[in-house]
């Protein structure tokens, strides 16, 4: 059942490790379709090599309907998400190295560095530490993202938003980028971001 999304989600995850975003065992992905359903990444899976086998599906109330795949600890965290953003039909969570950094360090993430972060990200919430896969965490990480795109996670990762897949996770490795810089900048001392006429400017860019 539903084989293009659950290969299109097999797919994402598959480049997130490519692409150095996430470790074999962690992170994981999922997409809701025009019906309701949700297709999430099964816990326990090997990222680098995943396929539209080891990908649930969950009813629009919930309800696993793939009984031989064990649902993702985070599975909550995403419903929670869905569930408060109507807009929202994928989400990205991994563990990049430099988010994950500031993300440990309690440090926020400041998106108004370049043009094209500010764009891509807007402001990039900060979730309070609460147990991996807790209902805590859940509840704490919908919260923020009721007004964030994206946000790192303290002492845990990072979590992107989209209306697609693809959106979802250009916004986890453009989050990546900007934790790079913001690292790089922190760590050279140097405060440069974009003034707040600049900032504005972005904020309003295609609105007219």
């Amino acid at each position: 059942m539903f084989e293009l999304e659950r290969i299109r989600v097999a797919e994402t995850m598959r480049r997130l490790y490519d692409r150095r975003l996430t470790t074999v065992s962690g992170g994981n992905v999922s997409q809701r379709n025009a019906d309701g359903y949700v297709f999430i990444t099964a816990s326990q899976s090997d990222k680098s090599c995943i396929d539209m086998r080891k990908v649930i599906i969950l009813s629009p109330q919930g309800e696993n309907i793939t009984p031989n795949l064990k649902p993702s600890m985070e599975t909550q965290m995403h419903l929670n998400i869905y569930k408060c953003r109507p807009d929202v039909m994928a989400i990205v969570h991994s563990h990049p190295v430099y988010a994950s950094t500031l993300a440990v360090a309690g440090e926020p993430v400041d998106s108004a560095i370049t043009g094209e972060a500010r764009y891509v990200l807007g402001n990039v919430g900060l979730v309070g530490y609460h147990l991996m896969g807790s209902a805590e965490l859940a509840e704490a990480c919908a919260k923020v993202m009721e007004t964030s795109n994206a946000a790192i996670m303290t002492k845990h990762g990072a979590i992107t938003v989209g209306k697609t897949l693809f959106e979802a996770f250009d916004r986890m490795e453009v989050l990546e980028n900007t934790a790079n810089i913001n690292y790089n900048l922190r760590t050279m001392g140097c405060k440069s971001r974009l003034s707040d006429v600049e900032i504005s400017e972005i904020d309003n860019f295609g609105k007219h």
